[in-house]
């Protein structure tokens, strides 16, 4: 892997918040577009605190972007291992990530400041299709096609604990960390992240048992939900009492790749991608605001990026935009970025 480039030290700048409307949604367009891959987007992530963002390619690649000025800092290469899922820790320098070479299931966490493995996380046994970090703690979640979800602790190599699936299983940490949830076959499993051994504490059903679920997620205050699945529906649920509050539908899946969704930073609007490669936007109480079509054929990736609804920086032009707008990884080989 190739070596150098900066340190990555930069946090957030001071934000000016607004509003964020369904006339701010009609409005949005691409404002800036990424196209040096030469493999499909298969993941990508946003730190939580810090202006970074974190993509993973087909081309066996992890790359590292400067979301504040608009910048590629650096391209990490793993061609040994391939990478598939990736996930920023609490440290702005530090990823995990999944592999995708079909026959080593190793989780890896990776310095980026100097391109070294700090530990290897082994115990699945097929790809790695879900993973969760906590956000208040050094843990995190994996699913795999193995039927298994595995918890782990980053300062330890070996799993702190196992829970079976019965299916593609998804899981994901709410915004503190005491709750986490697995979904499969039309059922989403809240655990307490304290005593996940007694086993899920509620159980809501949604979708359909026959139903192959690719992404749960909650909102940022923990008070709603979402559920992908294969099959092309978007389910939003109250996660305190479990009731579906909204189902939009768009083109199923196809291909391999993975319905992403994911919830504005207010919780009141929902961005997706389609089986047709379009992306949605929804209002959770009025429904649909905005489509943009694509003539691709597999769904985009989603991802929000954290914070605040506008970002007023005096750069021209930002990553996330100047309404901390969704960023999408299009399976035309780019990544691209919305403003208004």
């Amino acid at each position: 892997m190739p070596g150098g480039g900066p340190m990555i030290m930069m946090e957030r700048d001071d934000k000016v918040s607004m509003e964020l409307t369904d006339e701010v949604f009609k409005s949005m367009e691409v404002g800036l577009a990424f196209r040096d891959y030469n493999g499909r987007i298969s993941s990508m992530d946003f730190h939580r605190t810090a202006s970074y963002l974190v993509t993973a390619s087909d081309d066996e690649s992890i790359r590292l972007y400067d979301v504040q000025n608009a910048l590629c800092l650096k391209t990490i290469n793993s061609k040994k291992y391939g990478v598939d899922l990736v996930s920023f820790t609490d440290h702005p320098a530090t990823v995990i990530y999944s592999s995708k070479n079909g026959w080593d299931e190793s989780l890896r966490l990776l310095s980026l400041n100097d391109n070294k493995y700090l530990r290897y996380f082994k115990g699945h046994h097929d790809r790695v299709v879900s993973l969760s970090l906590c956000p208040r703690k050094e843990y995190f979640i994996s699913g795999s096609l193995d039927w298994t979800c595995l918890l782990w602790d980053q300062r330890a190599e070996k799993a702190q604990g196992l829970l079976r699936a019965q299916g593609r299983p998804a899981v994901s940490y709410d915004d503190q960390g005491l709750v986490f949830a697995i979904a499969f076959g039309g059922r989403i499993r809240l655990f307490d992240s304290r005593k996940y051994e007694k086993g899920p504490f509620d159980i809501f059903p949604v979708g359909g048992f026959d139903s192959e679920t690719h992404v749960v997620k909650f909102s940022n205050d923990g008070r709603l939900m979402l559920l992908t699945s294969k099959d092309g529906h978007v389910h939003v649920l109250d996660s305190f009492r479990g009731n579906v509050i909204s189902t939009y539908n768009v083109k199923p899946v196809i291909s391999k790749g993975t319905l992403e969704a994911s919830f504005s930073p207010d919780g009141m609007y929902v961005v997706s991608g389609s089986g047709d490669g379009s992306v949605y936007a929804w209002n959770i109480r009025s429904g649909k605001v905005a489509c943009w079509a694509s003539t691709d054929t597999e769904p985009p990736l989603i991802k929000w990026a954290p914070g605040s609804l506008i970002n007023l920086h005096h750069i021209p032009v930002t990553l996330f935009s100047k309404f901390g707008i969704p960023c999408a990884a299009l399976p035309s080989l780019c990544s691209v970025f919305w403003y208004p």
